[in-house]
């Protein structure tokens, strides 16, 4: 299994949610290794991600997902993600990039979206 945090926005989220998938063109970053440093660079490196996607202030989003192998371009099922890291508010768009993120289990999602 390899854990990849993909960077999304709120929006993202809510359609890949309804949709049951995440598309095959969603970009993620896999953690080299499974220590907590390499795990956490990874989710910062999304969340970066995930800033730049925003068009101005908002909430950063990263979808955690328990993939098989990497993603390549293949359709990931919905029932892959373990979990989404997201800002508790919105913030500017000039907020401190290394400020953390909330953890979502997947139960969560609903009312996070």
């Amino acid at each position: 299994m390899t854990r990849i945090y993909v960077p999304a926005t709120l929006e993202l989220l809510a359609d890949w949610y309804a949709q049951g998938e995440l598309p095959g063109t969603a970009d993620g970053y896999a953690a080299p290794d499974d220590s907590e440093e390499a795990e956490y660079a990874a989710l910062m490196s999304a969340a970066d991600d995930s800033a730049a996607l925003l068009a101005g202030p908002g909430r950063r989003v990263v979808v955690v997902v328990d993939a098989p192998a990497a993603l390549g371009d293949q359709v990931v099922p919905f029932k892959l993600v373990a979990a989404v890291h997201a800002d508790l508010a919105d913030r500017p768009a000039d907020a401190d990039p290394d400020e953390d993120l909330g953890w979502f289990a997947t139960q969560e999602i609903p009312d996070l979206i």
